[in-house]
């Protein structure tokens, strides 16, 4: 049953969200699935973020010429949203991402960059300079990170020095070359290694890349973007091109898109809106390198029907049309189906089918361009590339078309808050249908405030100079507990004590990067202090400003549900690569199913308020295999686990985890905890404090059992070899601590009350 309410804020609660308003979106919309609104508050800006060290810029091309078969362009643009398939980052030897470049970019990807990094250094010691590695790239939009080291010299270093640093910065060009192609990168973008804080100088930087890339030999493995969001090093960049490159000069008639009403019309246009980096071009759809092309297919998944179809399909080739057919009995109208890219240059195809009737067409057009942004959005992707859709069978005028994407466009950006890049694609021939766009991305650009210009933020500015709208948070969410929970957890964050601790395991998951994000965070006389007591961990926050106290609090919450959402992407890219199907259903109370565990439940008073069915086939063909490896006796037991909310969402996708619910006494050993009983759960469980109680029934493989013991962090041996195990430990007839999540197999998560609440 849906559920809203709107909490007001006033005095210290206002000032709370002011400083911290984005982050507690988002914990609210992570721990508790609600969606959320902040209406009448003007956000202070974090200086601590990167956004703060690195503005926004809107990627703008200032030349582009060809070299040995490939393109090399100069780029004002942020590296942190630029889409290509590599990134180059300016690292340090030991790959520590502390500062500029490097801390902008593995802020924004995550910390599974700076975990990667680590782990490399641990396996094969610092990186030399003028060497390079790669890595995934986390959440930028891009496929791997090349992070290079390039040459640090002093301020006043001698003529040798900078000889020497001049082929140390060769050599990092000519390495990251190399891994473009060992790697199959089909694009580059390469910022001025080794300036600004590395103290190279930036003339003699531009000109020792440029020579590089025109001397490299044999070829270029791919394009290579020259990017940086800085003036003076685009200019730089842009006369070495000059200067070294052959050919003719390059044209600078894209330097003036996106410039205002008087800008002359070019070949790409782009525009910002919220995090969405909005552009225009011609070009074939089929060539672009987005994350996602966008295909408008025929009702019966013909991909052989309509222009934009058939080029995808001469371009991919024939798997993609078996791949789309076996849809066809089971599409529904509206939705947005998902194939592989074959031989086309992206990552995913998103096969739209607009048809419909003509008073519902702009609805059909909206929703399809809004779910294939959320679908970008939910995949972590980065790029995404459309072509002028509803121009066939919706038969939509070109303005009409245009004008309803875009405000599919802008309206995205009022509940997302990831960035992307999204290209509008219209095909070279195609003039009069460009003209549509791009008079319509000018209206947006040249509009002084957008339509949804703060991605979901509602500010208290009003131009008329009438009272803005009260401050106030609004929350709703399709379940009643989920809401009440964020209630809540709402009015203890402005209950405002001077101290607060978070117990959280997921706080052992905090490395370097996120205590160099607290430090910068930490406003003065508030401390952190992280402790681990009977094997669950937590921080301890303190503060003479209760304010102060409230703002770290809802930071490092925030920054733990960003934690476990990386724990769960991880863990789903473990599983078997079948077709996995995951998620809750709810249970009818009138059934046998639900009245059986109300039953249960209520022998330990307890009253059930929803059942939830937990289907997920991957953890199922884990479960079985488990089952088969370790043998007899391999029944399973029906068994109880009490969690915290916020966990809940997390079983149904990738199992039990020893980090959700620690017993309040581990005394049989340091493994995952359940019961045989609800009442032994809630005995195990006692220091859980919520309003309402959330227990997983599972599928319990106990195998081979002994006594456990507090000191035991895996099963004793079973006899003399050490490498056979017991498969569990026992508390008794009634507890059981197992070692490997795949041997329980959540099959319910229940709801309850205590009777008499």
């Amino acid at each position: 049953m849906a559920s809203k309410f709107d909490f007001p804020l006033h005095g210290a609660s206002l000032n709370v969200v002011k400083q911290c308003g984005p982050d507690l979106i988002d914990v609210l919309e992570s721990r508790f699935g609600c969606t959320v609104k902040i209406h009448g508050v003007e956000f202070e800006r974090d200086p601590s973020s990167g956004q703060s060290r690195r503005p926004t810029v809107v990627p703008e091309e200032r030349l582009c010429v060809p070299l040995k078969g490939v393109k090399v362009s100069v780029w004002k643009a942020d590296l942190t949203s630029f889409s290509v398939d590599a990134v180059v980052n300016a690292a340090n030897s030991r790959l520590q991402h502390i500062g500029g470049l490097a801390a902008a970019l593995s802020d924004t990807g995550g910390p599974e960059i700076q975990r990667e990094s680590d782990e490399f250094i641990r396996q094969n010691g610092f990186v030399k300079t003028g060497d390079a590695v790669v890595t995934n790239a986390g959440k930028l939009p891009c496929k791997k990170l090349i992070h290079a080291v390039g040459p640090q010299i002093p301020q006043n270093a001698t003529s040798a020095e900078v000889s020497q640093a001049k082929l140390q910065l060769a050599a990092a060009v000519k390495r990251i070359l190399s891994l473009a192609g060992k790697y199959k990168l089909h694009s580059v973008a390469i910022p001025a290694l080794s300036s600004g804080i590395f103290n190279f100088p930036l003339p003699l930087c531009a000109e020792t890349i440029v020579t590089t890339l025109r001397d490299y030999s044999p070829h270029l493995p791919c394009d290579i973007h020259l990017v940086n969001h800085d003036e003076p090093s685009v200019l730089e960049m842009e006369k070495a091109c000059h200067r070294i490159l052959p050919g003719p000069p390059p044209s600078y008639s894209q330097v003036t898109r996106g410039r205002g009403r008087g800008a002359a019309s070019a070949s790409e246009i782009t525009v910002q809106v919220g995090n969405v980096t909005l552009t225009l071009k011609k070009g074939n759809i089929e060539e672009q390198r987005a994350d996602v092309i966008v295909n408008t297919a025929s009702p019966d998944l013909n991909l052989s029907a309509g222009e934009i179809s058939r080029a995808l399909l001469k371009k991919a080739g024939p798997n993609i049309q078996s791949e789309i057919s076996k849809y066809k009995n089971t599409y529904l109208s509206g939705h947005v189906i998902t194939t592989g890219s074959y031989n086309l240059p992206c990552k995913q195809v998103y096969h739209t089918v607009c048809t419909g009737e003509k008073e519902q067409r702009q609805q059909i057009l909206h929703n399809a361009v809004a779910e294939c942004l959320r679908l970008v959005t939910k995949n972590a992707l980065g790029s995404i590339a459309f072509p002028a859709i509803g121009t066939g069978n919706l038969r939509f005028g070109k303005e009409e078309a245009a004008r309803v994407m875009i405000y599919a466009v802008e309206d995205f950006t009022l509940n997302s808050r990831e960035r992307m890049d999204v290209y509008f694609v219209i095909h070279p021939s195609a003039t009069d249908t460009f003209k549509a766009f791009e008079a319509a991305v000018k209206s947006l650009q040249d509009r002084p405030s957008p339509r949804s210009p703060l991605h979901g933020f509602e500010h208290s500015n009003d131009s008329h100079g009438s009272r803005g709208p009260t401050p106030l948070i609004s929350v709703s969410s399709t379940l009643t507990e989920e809401a009440r929970e964020a209630k809540h957890w709402l009015n203890d964050v402005f209950s405002l004590s001077g101290t607060f601790i978070a117990s959280n395991n997921f706080i052992q998951y905090f490395g370097e990067q996120e205590f160099r994000q607290l430090s910068r965070k930490l406003k003065r006389g508030v401390s952190i202090e992280e402790f681990l007591e009977k094997e669950s961990a937590g921080v301890k926050i303190q503060g003479m400003s209760v304010e102060d106290v409230a703002v770290v609090r809802v930071q490092v919450e925030a920054m733990l549900c960003r934690i476990q959402k990386d724990f769960v992407e991880e863990e789903k890219s473990a599983m078997p690569k079948m077709s996995i199907t995951s998620g809750r259903k709810p249970v009818d109370r009138y059934t046998h199913e639900f009245k059986y565990r109300e039953s249960v439940f209520r022998s330990s008073k307890l009253s059930v308020i929803r059942v939830d069915k937990v289907e997920n086939s991957a953890l199922k063909d884990l479960f079985e295999l488990k089952k088969k490896q370790l043998g007899p006796p391999g029944s399973p037991r029906t068994m109880y686990q009490r969690i915290p909310a916020q966990f809940c969402e997390m079983v149904s996708q990738v199992g039990i985890h020893r980090e959700y619910t620690p017993p309040d006494d581990p005394r049989y050993g340091k493994g995952i905890y359940f019961t045989g009983s609800v009442q032994s759960a809630m005995d195990v469980w006692r220091d859980m404090v919520e309003e309402y109680l959330y227990f997983v029934e599972a599928q319990v493989l106990t195998g081979k059992s002994t006594p456990g013991k507090p000191e035991f962090i895996v099963p004793p041996a079973v006899g003399e070899d050490p490498a056979i195990l017991y498969d569990s430990l026992s508390g008794g007839s009634d507890i059981s601590v197992i070692f490997s999540g795949h041997q329980a197999l959540p099959t319910y998560i229940i709801i309850c009350k205590k009777m008499g609440y």
